[in-house]
């Protein structure tokens, strides 16, 4: 009888609490239950898994209540687990031999009862309904409980045991469930992290492209001073040298006059005096040289601001809502229309490019060609 009850023991469902019934499936760490215990326990742990007309579209996790190893399924849920044959074939025998058993099976009522408190002799062999709890009979005839209901502990005791039993259960699946949803939690995390890098590598990525066209409108708006610059410090330079020549011929017919000068014979003084007298006015004269006429060196025409495009800046957001989408694609093409370029940046923002044509030149004389001038005499 020892072994027949150990057995039974061993073909008791962790769920249900009651014998194992067919059919019989087995987990991945070796144990078994029921097929409809699982599936209760599948459902109770993947509350927001999708199902078509009563079939699942994607695999489930739940955790064996025995040991709580993760149980991954696939679409065919519970259904694909195998079954446990040998179990079956195990309590088809077992009920079997306790059928055909001459021996009756124990009763729990031979074991020791509690005796009651009050009249040390008494069994305690009946419950209190009014105050819920067991007692003897002679307290219902002469004790507290004369004036209460009571009821067979036999029928309370199935009654309470069930309700334990199920109370037991829903604790098991409401566990499992939890942990479904800490498990789907987790992965939602993971998830949310995962994206977040993703969208911060986008961002940067989007920062990285306008920091590139501004080092490029950078390039050239510097290219365009430096084009100028060069050219009119060449202009100058050019100058300098025609004013240098000049002023070398005018030193030497300096010298020529002053040699002319310490001439005594005055019939050859008067024969060179006159060629020396047309070289003087010559080289008195600056008339075939350019001048830089006033202001030809200033570069204020090339300043810029950017206050506008520093606000734009500053307002770089990420995309709102559709509607506001379609406001901001509006507003880009009435822009466009006006001819102001935008630079679209992946915050969704749209940004204004910087206004970098220099207003026209505050000089006379912009280039070269056009600031020479006659010299006055």
């Amino acid at each position: 009888m020892n072994t027949m009850e150990n057995l039974e023991k061993q073909l008791i469902c962790p769920i249900c609490l009651e014998m194992f019934t067919k059919p019989v499936v087995i987990l991945p760490c070796q144990h078994n239950l029921c097929r409809k215990c699982a599936n209760d326990v599948f459902q109770a742990s993947n509350p927001y898994l999708p199902t078509r007309s009563g079939s699942l579209t994607s695999g489930g996790r739940f955790r064996c209540p025995s040991c709580r190893h993760e149980v991954v399924l696939d679409r065919h849920g519970v259904y694909g687990l195998q079954r446990n044959l040998l179990v079956e074939n195990i309590i088809d025998m077992f009920k079997q031999e306790s059928s055909s058993s001459s021996k009756p099976a124990p009763e729990r009522t031979e074991e020791v009862s509690p005796m009651c408190d009050v009249h040390k002799e008494e069994k305690i062999n009946i419950y209190c309904v009014t105050h819920g709890v067991p007692t003897c009979s002679m307290c219902k005839v002469f004790g507290d409980h004369k004036d209460c209901e009571v009821a067979p502990i036999s029928s309370v005791y199935q009654t309470k045991k069930t309700e334990l039993s199920d109370g037991i259960t829903m604790m098991v699946g409401n566990n499992d469930r939890m942990q479904g949803i800490i498990s789907q939690l987790e992965e939602a995390c993971r998830v949310v992290e995962e994206n977040g890098r993703r969208q911060k590598t986008l961002v940067c990525e989007k920062f990285d492209q306008l920091y590139s066209i501004l080092e490029e409108k950078k390039k050239e708006m510097s290219q365009k001073v430096t084009v100028e610059q060069e050219e009119k410090v060449n202009y100058i330079r050019g100058l300098t040298r025609k004013y240098g020549d000049h002023l070398e011929e005018s030193c030497k017919t300096v010298e020529m006059g002053i040699q002319t000068m310490e001439e005594p014979e005055m019939a050859l003084f008067l024969q060179n005096t006159k060629p020396l007298l047309e070289k003087i006015a010559v080289a008195s004269s600056t008339a075939h040289l350019d001048k830089v006429e006033r202001g030809y060196e200033n570069m204020d025409h090339y300043t810029v601001e950017f206050k506008r495009e520093g606000m734009a800046l500053r307002g770089i957001d990420f995309l709102q809502d559709e509607d506001d989408e379609d406001d901001l694609d509006e507003d880009g093409e009435a822009g466009a229309e006006e001819g102001d370029g935008t630079q679209t940046v992946s915050g969704g923002s749209a940004v204004p490019a910087a206004s970098v044509q220099p207003p026209p030149p505050q000089q006379i004389n912009p280039s070269p060609s056009a600031a020479k001038s006659p010299a006055s005499t």
